[in-house]
Parts: C-alpha cells; sequence; structure tokens
C-alpha cells in the first residue's frame, strides 16, 4: 500500500501509539510459524500511520510459534513459568521479522526486549524507548513484560501508560468487539461503543481483565479494529469511526 492509496486530512488524532499485534497476525489464518507477505502488509501500514506524523510503539505476541498455555498439563513435563519464557522468546523472533520487513521499506526502528538478549536487540528501558520514540523511530516493544504469568494484552496495557501513549490499538481479525466470536457465530452483535465497565461485565474477550484494568484506572482509550483491511491503522490514528471504541462513561458521547 502506497502513500497514495488512502486519503487522510490533517494531522492524526493520536500523535503517539501502542499497536499491540498477536502472534497470529504473522501467519495466514489456521496456519503457523512466520509468513512474510503478512508481516510486510503490517510493515506498510504501520510506516504509512508513521509518515502520517503519528509515534508508533508495536507490542508483539508469539502465539504463531509457541504459547505458554500449552504446556498447562500436569504430565508436560516443563514448568508454566518455563513455558511462559519460551512464549516471550518466541515475541523475540516475530520482533526480528518485522524490524526486518519495516527496515526493508526504509523505516528506522528499534528493537527492544523486556528480557536482556544483547545479540539481537537493546533491553527496554523506558526513558530509551521515549528518545527512539522522539527520534522518528518505530520501536517493537518484544517478551512481554519480562516475567511469567502476564500476557502480551496487558504488557500492551502497561507500555501504553508507561510511553505516555495517546491510545492502544488492539488489532484483530475481525471487525471489533462482538458478543461471541463472530467467526463461530454469524449472528454475534457487533459494538460500535464501549465502557470499560461494559467490558468487564459482559465478559467480553477483547482483552484479558488485568488489561482492561489498567486502561480503566488511567483513561487509558482502547480501539479494537481489523488490521487485515488496507488503511485501517491510518484510520485510528486519525480518529475515523473503525471497529470499537473502549473509553470510560464520561468520555463516550451516546447517540
Amino acid at each position: 500500500m502506497s502513500s497514495d492509496d488512502l486519503e487522510t486530512d490533517g494531522q492524526p488524532c493520536f500523535k503517539r501509539v501502542i499497536l499491540k499485534l498477536s502472534g497470529e497476525s504473522f501467519c495466514r489464518q489456521g496456519e503457523r510459524g512466520i509468513a512474510m507477505d503478512e508481516v510486510v502488509h503490517i510493515a506498510e501500514q504501520v510506516k504509512q500511520a508513521h509518515e502520517d506524523g503519528c509515534e508508533v510503539a508495536v507490542v508483539i505476541g508469539g502465539g504463531n510459534i509457541l504459547r505458554g498455555g500449552q504446556f498447562k498439563s500436569a504430565n508436560a513435563g516443563i514448568h508454566e513459568a518455563t513455558a511462559h519464557y519460551m512464549g516471550m522468546l518466541a515475541t523475540v523472533i516475530n520482533g526480528l521479522a518485522l524490524q526486518d520487513a519495516l527496515e526493508s521499506i526504509g523505516c528506522r526502528t528499534r528493537l527492544m526486549s523486556a528480557i536482556k538478549m544483547d545479540g539481537v536487540c537493546e533491553p527496554y528501558i523506558r526513558r530509551r524507548a521515549q528518545r527512539h520514540l522522539e527520534k522518528g523511530r518505530i520501536i517493537i516493544l518484544a517478551a512481554g513484560t519480562g516475567g511469567p504469568f502476564v500476557t502480551t494484552d496487558t504488557a500492551a496495557a502497561l507500555r501504553s501508560l508507561e510511553l505516555e501513549a495517546d491510545a492502544l490499538l488492539k488489532a484483530t481479525r475481525v471487525d471489533g468487539v462482538y458478543s461471541e466470536d463472530p467467526e463461530k457465530n454469524p449472528h454475534a452483535i457487533f459494538y460500535s461503543e464501549l465502557t470499560y465497565n461494559e467490558v468487564q461485565d459482559q465478559k467480553l474477550r477483547v482483552m484479558d481483565s488485568s488489561a482492561i484494568a489498567h486502561c480503566m484506572e488511567h483513561a487509558m482509550p482502547v480501539i479494537v479494529f481489523n488490521f487485515k483491511k488496507d488503511g485501517n491503522i491510518v484510520k485510528a490514528i486519525h480518529g475515523d469511526k473503525i471497529g470499537t471504541r473502549i473509553e470510560s462513561e464520561k468520555t463516550i458521547a451516546r447517540a
């Protein structure tokens, strides 16, 4: 997607965002591993958002390679904490792929990990990450929070707060938040706007409860949208009405 493919007006609505990508966004639906055409498609959208004047930090999952939860059974032979660390390392693999995809189309990047591994990326340090953003670099944040038993959704929420982002963008394969999984139930109800309390009360599968709680406590807007549709990342940073917007009761304007 070139910059001519999408018309936008004025400056972006958000100056700085955290973009949360699941590991599944790095592969084709129903498959595992990394499909570089999928990664490049994401990179092109991130580049456009960056060129429009938005500072972008990307938090990535690793479910396309390994999920810590798959070793939960007592006879798996792997301690659950160890499994979570394995999942964190998978996010670094995805981070390396995204970094190369971004740099291949002319972006300046930094890959930062919450687990120290100097041979392949920088350690995550909040002030350093902020400085990279200020210098016009796209940063990729891997390894979650660096500790087990914490999802990458929660890591994204915490990084949003640490880096003083204006919004947390949650990229998915569907158009936003539904009452049920729309890939399983075609009659699921779509929500264009929700409050944090509604998400919690209805137990909607948006992000884990800890992530939602952090965003609610600090009034961090969450926008859930379909990254598969060209231009949606750019539309999100410009404040266009796409996907589902989650905020507090006081900031949502009801029709």
